[in-house]
């Protein structure tokens, strides 16, 4: 059917948002995910474990990039009731991609494609996923996706270039990864400079933290963040409350926390 302004109307997705959480080590991403909406299934990828008190059901270790779409095709197709996918992490999937990508391509490593056009043909796979992970969404089932994160440096156009927290991929994934996310949270704890006098007039600044967590939800100098949900810079995060207070700005308010 053509397009026409006759059949002009409004839209708002009221979908459960596809987000992805990337913190420094031990700071709770995988405490967090398991506080969306249940029941939850839990997608390791090698090596990843929730931690010892917090208890999530699995169908095992992720060993191929084709499986985890199996598991996604599943879900959309046969009757469950799942209401959350934790994949964990983004960045134990990616090797998993580029071997797709190879089996593909028919050759033994993403780099013996040549002139980095391996990473650039991973893009396909890279789509494939994330069509899926919209499909659940679509689906009525949140997909929180964790990932570890690494220190880059920015060349910003408007400044001098500086140091940021970003997700632990290589730069193509993280931009399509980041394009296709509805929340893109950077958990952290907080953490305070104080001066310190060291003699002679002179002050050198100290960082200080405790066991403060923040959820990042807004990209400052420091980290990439995103939202679309007219969300606040940052929430707190305190284990059993923290995505109580995501889903104050979720489509249905508190409502979708019960």
């Amino acid at each position: 059917m053509a397009l026409s302004l006759a059949s002009l109307t409004t839209t708002r997705s009221n979908n459960p948002p596809r987000t992805v959480i990337y913190g420094v080590d031990g700071v709770g991403k995988t405490s967090l995910a398991a506080e969306f909406p249940g029941p939850v299934i839990y997608l390791p990828t090698e090596g990843e474990t929730p931690p010892s008190d917090v208890e999530l059901t699995t169908p095992g270790v992720v060993e191929s990039f084709h499986g985890l779409l199996d598991i996604f095709g599943e879900l959309l197709t046969e009757e469950h009731d799942f209401r959350t996918v934790v994949v964990d992490s983004l960045d134990g999937l990616e090797p998993l991609i580029w071997k797709a990508t190879c089996a593909r391509l028919g050759v033994e490593s993403i780099e013996a494609v040549g002139y980095g056009r391996g990473y650039i043909e991973a893009d396909a796979e890279w789509t494939e996923y994330l069509q899926a992970v919209s499909a659940l969404s679509r689906a009525g089932i949140y997909v929180v996706q964790l990932a570890h994160p690494e220190i880059i440096r920015f060349d910003s156009p408007t400044s001098d270039p500086y140091s940021r927290y970003t997700i632990k991929l290589h730069r193509r994934a993280n931009a399509l990864v980041r394009e296709q996310a509805d929340i893109v949270a950077f958990v952290n704890y907080r953490i305070s400079l104080k001066e310190k006098e060291v003699g002679f007039n002179k002050k050198v600044s100290r960082a200080e933290g405790g066991n403060e967590r923040l959820v990042h939800l807004n990209e400052k100098p420091g980290f990439v963040a995103k939202n679309r949900h007219s969300m606040p810079d940052s929430i707190p995060f305190k284990k059993g409350q923290g995505f109580a207070e995501l889903a104050k700005f979720l489509p249905g308010g508190e409502r979708v926390a019960a």
